[in-house]
């Protein structure tokens, strides 16, 4: 078969023999200025939540128009949007689309600020959510290049850490903007005019993101790697057919490994949402305390179990362990079950931080080692394709089931509010023993589309 042929050795290649640490501490700097380009992607994101009471006041909009600006403006485009960049990312350079990319939605929350209506703040959002649908594609497969695929699961991992960083970030600036900044008369500035102090935050947030965009002029587009080959040892153009093609080849892989971090989705979602809420409708904290506990737990326990997670996987795999990011999964599955579930049903808050606090560290594991797992066993030339659809998979479902399941038990299985912990442990319970299923399902077909991938492009 024409794509089952080596690829040969370049004397570009040959030259690089023996450089493999000074390579390896580049991509190890390209991978910090991924992570903070998805840092920023999450604090712009992320801002609008701190600034509701503002925006109903001044553009006159209720809380349905609000969760249109928060979920359907950014949401539906990032994801529609994702699908055709993810196959430019697979032919053009990646470097230019994220620096594109980080541009394009920086600009787009700056010009929050000048938006005098919904409409123009809901095209605003439209805006950052395509901006920002640039940025996981280009990124994954670029960490796939740089990094040798024992350490692709670490890495990935360590990029992921940009999505907690990033919440952090909005809520220590964003916060200190608008108790500073939201309830002021306002400025008025060139081209924008007389906006109000609220609008300003979106200006802080999103003009720096403008010199971050800049550090992608920093990263040297790599060589792809585990390319298909024609008989003459040339890299195949994939047709956007045969990218289907081979994702067909993988679908018990592709589908399992989906289906799995749906349900880990739905969790993640549902205690960033309802956990919050829980202590300050249950156990009566205020927001400060809350905060304050939570974001310990989201910085220390959710960063060190996403990195963990990777190395774990990676460990694995190095030792001959081929379904090591499943294996991951499955740990993961299992501390959502066994900690966070009850975490929500204790009397005591501090035994609830506590359970939290190891259950959020499992809860990470796979975050990382999920989208380097489709990256191992995918040819290059699709690479970007399978983690954008990968991507819309995850926003339109376990996104949307997270926030949504604990509600509708509180509403109309409860009818009582202050059952969110109940409903809460309900939802994570269920979608966690999904998780389990769907993840062990999926080792046998993993290892040998692994084994495959390897006889394709070789080891």
């Amino acid at each position: 078969m024409a794509d089952t042929i080596q690829p040969e050795i370049s004397k570009q290649e040959v030259e690089h023999v023996g450089q493999k640490k000074p390579q390896l501490r580049y991509a190890w700097y390209v991978l910090v200025v991924l992570t903070v380009m998805y840092m920023f992607s999450f604090v712009d994101r992320q801002i609008l939540s701190l600034l509701v009471p503002w925006i109903k006041r001044d553009l006159r909009v209720n809380d349905t128009l609000i969760g249109l600006l928060a979920g359907f403006a950014f949401a539906l485009f990032y994801t529609l949007v994702g699908l055709p960049i993810g196959r430019l990312a697979d032919s053009r350079s990646r470097r230019n689309i994220v620096g594109i990319s980080v541009f394009l939605w920086s600009i787009f929350t700056a010009a929050c600020a000048g938006a005098k209506s919904f409409s123009t703040l809901f095209l605003a959002r439209i805006g950052v959510g395509i901006g920002e649908a640039g940025l996981g594609p280009a990124a994954y497969s670029l960490i796939a290049d740089y990094f040798p695929k024992e350490r692709v699961g670490r890495a990935i991992s360590f990029y992921y850490f940009g999505l907690f960083l990033g919440q952090s970030l909005a809520l220590l600036v964003g916060g200190i903007a608008v108790d500073s900044l939201a309830n002021t008369a306002g400025t008025t500035l060139p081209i924008l005019g007389k906006i109000a102090g609220w609008q300003i935050t979106f200006l802080i947030v999103g003009l720096p993101g403008i010199l971050v965009a800049l550090l992608a002029l920093t990263i040297r587009e790599p060589r792809r790697k585990n390319m298909l080959l024609t008989a003459e040892g040339k890299p195949v153009k994939t047709s956007f057919k045969e990218a289907m093609r081979q994702i067909r080849l993988r679908w018990q892989s592709f589908v399992g490994i989906s289906a799995g971090m749906i349900f880990q989705c739905t969790c993640n979602a549902a205690v960033g949402i309802w956990v919050p809420n829980y202590f300050l409708r249950v156990h009566h904290w205020t927001g400060a305390q809350t905060g304050k506990a939570l974001a310990f737990i989201m910085i220390l326990f959710a960063c060190s179990g996403m990195y963990f997670g990777g190395f774990l996987s990676d460990r694995w795999q190095q030792r001959g362990v081929l379904d090591g990011p499943i294996r991951v999964a499955l740990l993961s599955g299992a501390g959502i079950l066994l900690f966070m579930t009850p975490a929500t049903l204790v009397p005591n808050p501090y035994v609830s931080l506590a359970l939290l606090a190891v259950g959020m560290f499992l809860l990470t594991f796979p975050m990382g080692t999920s989208v380097a797992a489709l990256q191992l066993i995918f040819p290059n030339q699709i690479r970007g394709q399978v983690a954008a659809l990968f991507l819309f998979v995850l926003n339109l479902t376990g996104g949307s089931m997270g926030p949504l399941l604990p509600g509708v038990l509180n509403d109309h299985v409860f009818h009582n509010e202050n059952m969110v912990g109940v409903s809460l442990a309900i939802t994570l319970g269920v979608a966690s023993v999904l998780m389990l299923v769907a993840f062990s399902l999926t080792m046998r077909p993993y290892r040998f589309h692994y084994r495959m991938m390897e006889e394709v492009v070789g080891k």
